[in-house]
């Protein structure tokens, strides 16, 4: 069930404002009453209404200038406004309209059109993302005299304007009382207790330390007195009203000049917003920025650990194709031998006499047979490490996986002896990527360190819930100071174009992926031992 629509009432007639309360309330709105303007500002730096509903005429600020103060901040500013006044008033519609409000409705409209004009309103949508806080702050007047009297009188003239009055009758007092939210001080420049011009002063130069932007209104000279009317200025007052003025024009010129202070203020905060959002904005454009960076920088990334993959394919490939030539040459070169003999075997008058060739023949196709088994040996091993290269953790056999690494690395580890060990268990569950490019590059790397010959030891061990496989050789090792940069990208100890300087790189990546660890140190052959660490929580 949705939540009933909330209504704020601003109307001093407390008659009219209960009857209209409810008429809403029986139609389900949820409604709050303000009896003045600036009390529905009050209201209004909590939880907004969804719709307000003002008379024209209220005590003080009238409806027509709350409309403004609502359309003048940014958390209000989408806010329905309904403004109701006296039918007779015909010119107030076009007033109310001009000061923002979003529709205008004569009191003695009957109550199904209302009602029609509300539901309306609340059919708009509302601004989204509204700024949080304190909507509105009544201007706050500092009313500095010595003059009881006097403060009453003013502070009655205050008080019909909305504005929130602060009093103090001596100059600490009025000192003390100043605070950011001050928006004006009104003092005189004739004081039976103290000296206006130097509270003036004083007043002005604690605007300037603190950076309090108020007002400063002085009561005294008149145009007829220059002298002390450019005294007055020039001690810091920004308006200056004759003692004798009327009360009229003491109220016109003082809201010009909170009307202007405040504007100033509301210019600053949107000046402040809108620095927020370039430097959001800013921020979204180098966030951007920083993606199509990443982004290009793992698709070189991507390329250049392709590029290493080809390299290392490459030199398989090459020794690979070794190991098919020699015996597809012994099996070609015995081809010929057989189909001499079998010519001479055909060619015989009798079956003694074929029979010596048709046995060397034999001999041939056995030894053919044995070329034929290695390169069969062979093909089975490439298939079995194309099925390694899949990315998806899977249950793995571990010896079986490393043996038929080293058969593919065989050519290169030619007069390398190379030991097993293994003393774990065969099952690990992980990506298959561990046993081809982890084991693969860290022996290819041992056999070029090797330079020929030596020996490399495969072990493994399981203990404490790890899974452990360690790679040893007997050839020069790794220098201590080297052993932190080995497994960076690009670094390599072989000669300019022997390496792409990403193999361990890449070994580094994958055990780190299976919340593993590799490193490297001394081994018990004298050489360099390389230990992948991994949880053996899917061994089996």
């Amino acid at each position: 069930m949705s939540e009933a629509p909330r209504i704020l009432v601003v109307e001093d007639s407390e008659t009219q404002a209960l009857a209209l309360r409810g008429v809403l309330e029986q139609e389900g709105f949820e409604v709050d009453v303000a009896a003045t303007a600036e009390a529905a500002l009050d209201r209004l730096n909590g939880e907004l209404p969804d719709l307000v509903v003002a008379d024209f005429h209220l005590p003080g600020m009238d409806g027509r200038e709350l409309s403004r103060q609502i359309r003048l901040n940014g958390r209000t500013r989408a806010l329905p406004v309904l403004m109701l006044t006296s039918a007779r008033e015909v010119d107030l519609e076009r007033q109310g309209l001009e000061s923002g409000v979003d529709a205008y409705l004569p009191k003695s409209a009957n109550v199904e059109v209302m009602l029609a004009r509300l539901r309306a309103l609340l059919r708009r949508p509302q601004a989204a993302g509204a700024e949080r806080g304190r909507a509105f702050r009544r201007a706050r007047v500092l009313l500095a005299h010595d003059s009881a009297t006097a403060r009453l009188r003013l502070r009655h003239l205050l008080d019909q304007e909305g504005y929130e009055v602060v009093e103090a009758s001596t100059e600490r007092e009025a000192v003390q009382s100043l605070d950011e939210e001050t928006d004006c001080v009104v003092l005189p420049i004739a004081a039976a207790a103290w000296d206006g011009l130097l509270l003036a002063r004083d007043l002005n130069a604690q605007r300037q330390r603190l950076g309090f932007p108020f007002q400063i209104v002085v009561i005294g000279p008149g145009p007829d007195q220059p002298a002390e009317l450019a005294a007055a200025f020039e001690a810091g007052a920004d308006e200056v009203v004759r003692t004798l003025e009327s009360d009229d024009v003491v109220l016109v010129r003082l809201r010009a000049l909170l009307r202007r202070k405040l504007l100033q203020d509301e210019a600053r905060r949107a000046q402040a917003a809108e620095a927020r959002a370039a430097a959001a904005d800013q921020l979204a454009r180098a966030n951007a920025d920083l993606q199509a960076a990443n982004r290009q920088l793992r698709d070189a990334q991507a390329q250049l650990v392709q590029s290493a993959k080809m390299a290392s394919l490459g030199e398989l490939v090459a020794g690979i194709a070794h190991e098919i030539n020699n015996p597809l040459a012994f099996i070609l070169g015995h081809q010929d031998t057989v189909e001499r003999l079998v010519g001479e075997a055909l060619a015989a008058p009798d079956l003694a006499t074929a029979g010596p060739a048709l046995t060397k023949a034999q001999d041939r196709l056995r030894s053919m047979r044995l070329g034929l088994q290695r390169i069969q040996t062979l093909v089975l091993n490439l298939r079995k490490f194309s099925r390694l290269d899949e990315a998806e953790k899977q249950l793995l056999d571990v010896p079986d996986a490393i043996e038929t690494v080293l058969a593919l690395l065989k050519p290169k580890l030619a007069d390398i002896e190379v030991r097993r060990r293994f003393e774990a268990g065969p099952a690990l569950y992980g990506s298959p990527a561990l046993l081809n490019q982890v084991v693969m590059n860290i022996v290819s790397n041992a056999a070029d360190a090797l330079g020929g010959t030596g020996v490399i030891e495969v072990a493994t061990h399981e203990a404490d819930g790890r899974y452990r496989i360690e790679i040893s050789d007997s050839g020069p090792g790794v220098p201590p100071e080297l052993r932190d940069r080995i497994f960076d990208p690009f670094f390599t100890t072989k000669p300019v174009g022997a390496g792409t300087g990403l193999g361990l790189a890449i070994a580094f990546s994958v055990v780190r992926a299976h919340d593993g660890a590799i490193s490297v140190d001394e081994g018990p052959l004298g050489g360099a031992r390389f230990v992948i660490d991994l949880p053996a929580g899917g061994a089996a």
